[in-house]
């Protein structure tokens, strides 16, 4: 083992976080370095499967929304400094049992905001540790930037007061980070681009003819897909490829009032189910997929070269999946309906020209899990001294980033 590792993940609506976060844990074990996942949303059945060496359930936060205003604990009640207190005493006594060489945050301080009162400590327990801890920030290609420039300004200033580097899981030649996050100059020598994390493992599937010549819709976690999938369906009741079998994944999160909903008098040829851990392998053998743009999604279709339309989900201020999917369209990668204009008729459109045409490859980083380990261990290797004074100087002690 070549040291160890504490990742915090907080998943508050879909699974997206939670599921790059797994993909990076597995190719840190591969590393050789001794992982600690510490979960803060609610226990899903894919934490089982965790390359870690620990996991820890906090008590689970949730949104009760799109609109991510009201968090909630396990009960539905809104979160109080009790359940506060309970979390925070349990992050800081994992931290005191794994004495991990560095703790890796996803997504603060570029979001969850909500959840300093407990990030806070568990930051100041690696600044007291002695040897310290590193402190890294896991981060997406983009994020959901703030209007108000205080609060850029105050994530500039966390960024340089507490974080040894930023880990941006996206590739600059793609979508650079200034795309979402306009002063990310200011922070340029924390920021370590490590390619996107794809890369999904493969599965022992029941069914291996999954898949094949479908035309396969998926909601991601579900949380927001119910508009897509009922907007599917009524696509294939009108008539839209009944040749075909269409396969909608509906996502652990739907609702079970909705699920309910779709399920009610399916068509012929049509199957509903929750979820598929093969989804990444059904996708190499669909006639297309229907999907909304999240980041998962998405390179689960770049890598199986599908034909494939996205609907992006861009409710609440929500820019992350149109920017993505707008910058894949422009280069032919896939089709894109924007959700305002999502209908029947616009869903048939863009999947006749989806099916009709080969969707052209994108040079994108897809390394994105494997470089991250590496980047990692070679920190953890490094001196203190060394690792605090920025990319320029990280690339000098040998290690191409």
């Amino acid at each position: 083992m070549t040291g160890s590792v504490l990742f915090y993940v907080q998943h508050l609506l879909g699974i997206g976080h939670l599921r790059r976060a797994l993909r990076i844990v597995d190719a840190l074990a591969q590393e050789g370095i001794r992982v600690t996942l510490i979960s803060g949303g609610e226990p899903l059945p894919i934490l089982a499967s965790a390359g870690a060496e620990g996991v820890l359930q906090l008590s689970p936060i949730r949104t009760r929304d799109a609109r991510f205003e009201h968090l909630v604990g396990a009960d539905g009640r809104p979160v109080n400094a009790k359940l506060w207190d309970i979390r925070r005493t349990a992050l800081l006594a994992a931290f005191a049992a794994a004495r991990p060489d560095a703790v890796l945050i996803e997504a603060f301080p570029f979001g969850r905001r909500a959840f300093r009162f407990e990030l806070d400590s568990l930051i100041e327990a690696a600044r007291s540790r002695r040897p310290r801890s590193l402190v890294l920030c896991s981060l997406r290609d983009i994020v959901v930037a703030p209007q108000d420039v205080t609060r850029r300004r105050e994530i500039v200033r966390r960024v340089r007061a507490d974080f040894d580097f930023v880990l941006v899981h996206g590739d600059p030649a793609f979508i650079p980070l200034e795309a979402s996050f306009p002063p990310a100059s200011l922070i340029a020598d924390r920021l370590v681009y490590t390619g996107y994390v794809g890369g999904a493992a493969e599965t022992d599937s029941v069914d291996e003819a999954a898949g094949t010549d479908e035309v396969l819709v998926s909601a991601g976690g579900g949380a927001v897909g119910g508009r897509l999938l009922k907007t599917a369906l009524e696509t294939r009741r009108q008539g839209f490829l009944a040749s075909l079998k269409w396969r909608l994944l509906a996502g652990p999160n739907l609702p079970d009032a909705e699920f309910g909903v779709l399920a009610a008098g399916l068509p012929e040829g049509v199957i509903l189910e929750r979820f598929r851990g093969d989804f990444p392998q059904m996708l190499r053998r669909c006639r297309v997929s229907v999907s909304q743009a999240g980041y998962n999604t998405v390179l689960d279709i770049l890598e199986a070269r599908a034909a494939a339309v996205v609907v992006p989900f861009a409710a609440q201020r929500e820019t992350e999946q149109s920017l993505r999917a707008e910058r894949l369209a422009a280069q032919g990668a896939i089709g894109l309906v924007h959700e305002s204009e999502l209908s029947p008729e616009r869903l048939v459109e863009a999947i006749d020209h989806a099916i009709t045409r080969r969707p052209r490859s994108v040079a994108i980083d897809l390394g994105g899990a494997r470089r991250t380990a590496a980047v990692i261990a070679a920190l953890i290797r490094l001196p203190a001294s060394v690792s605090r004074y920025g990319v320029k100087d990280f690339q000098c002690v040998g290690l191409a980033i």
